[in-house]
């Protein structure tokens, strides 16, 4: 009896043992490194545009007069805040297209615009400034902006190109509301180039001229002094399920005044897009401890 009360004690050790074993094993696998850490999510919004308004261009390098009409515009727009600081950092991405078909006072004379743009740029925001559901953010980006200015009755010079890169400071506001039970985001967004370089030939120099070999002076330096640009944004986001609805007022501005060459553009646009956050997280979706931070909202 002696015996069979001291096998059982030692199996009984045994499995206390083996237990523990256990229990360390698995603490160590889930060590507090990942076992308190909270998987962080950063949905991407996204969204496809639409704008239609009016175009105001001067380019004194093919007509002494302003030329009017109307303006359509193709944009998308990603942002994402920035994996090492989620929280405080987000990305923002623009592509756009824009064509204009545009007459002259007389309405008897048509220019057709035809422009490519990118943007890219990071800002830091804070959250819930001076009241809650505020979110402001500044910081910069860098833009490429590119096209033509055709003008078919002119008989020299019926093509005006134009490029231009530039370094930018970005700032945007948003607020958060409802209207009824109809969740909104209200945002401002502005964009003013600071420094960069644009083209410009000289007054009076054909495009086959440069295509000869005169290429001297073409780039100039873009600054507040040459060039200035900026284009503001009011958007209204309608949150409805998944889907975000947005409607809202585009315009842009840009003028240059180098080798005695006078260039302006002004847009006024209305605009309508569709969107929303997605996130790509496999075939099992967010875990209980996903942390999901957004860019926009």
């Amino acid at each position: 009896m002696r015996n069979s009360f001291a096998k059982r004690y030692r199996l009984r050790t045994l499995a206390s043992v083996f237990m523990a074993l256990a229990a360390t094993a698995n603490a160590w696998a889930m060590s507090p490194s990942e076992a308190d850490t909270i998987k962080t999510e950063r949905p991407v919004a996204s969204f496809y545009m639409a704008q239609v308004g009016k175009a105001t261009v001067l380019d004194t390098y093919i007509s002494p007069v302003a030329s009017q009409g109307v303006d359509l515009r193709i944009e998308y727009e990603r942002m994402q805040a920035m994996r090492f600081n989620p929280e405080k950092w987000v990305m923002q991405m623009n592509v756009g297209a824009e064509y204009g078909s545009l007459q002259n006072p007389a309405k008897n004379r048509t220019e057709h615009l035809l422009m490519v743009d990118f943007k890219w740029g990071m800002m830091r925001r804070w959250k819930d400034v001076l009241t809650p559901r505020l979110q402001l953010a500044v910081g910069g980006s860098t833009g490429f902006r590119g096209g033509v200015i055709y003008k078919p009755a002119n008989s020299n010079n019926v093509v005006s190109v134009k490029m231009h890169w530039s370094l930018n400071l970005t700032a945007m506001a948003s607020y958060q509301v409802r209207l009824g039970k109809l969740p909104l985001t209200v945002s401002y967004q502005m964009t003013l180039p600071v420094i960069g370089a644009f083209f410009s030939p000289e007054y009076g120099e054909t495009y086959y001229e440069i295509y000869l070999g005169n290429r001297s002076g073409l780039a100039h330096l873009g600054w507040w002094g040459t060039r200035f640009d900026m284009t503001n944004a009011l958007m209204v986001d309608m949150h409805l399920g998944r889907t975000v609805l947005r409607v809202g007022y585009r315009n842009g501005v840009e003028r240059t005044w180098v080798n005695n060459l006078d260039y302006q553009y002004v847009s006024h646009t209305a605009v309508i897009g569709v969107g929303g956050e997605w996130m790509s997280m496999g075939v099992n979706g967010p875990s209980k401890k996903s942390k999901i931070i957004s860019a926009m909202y």
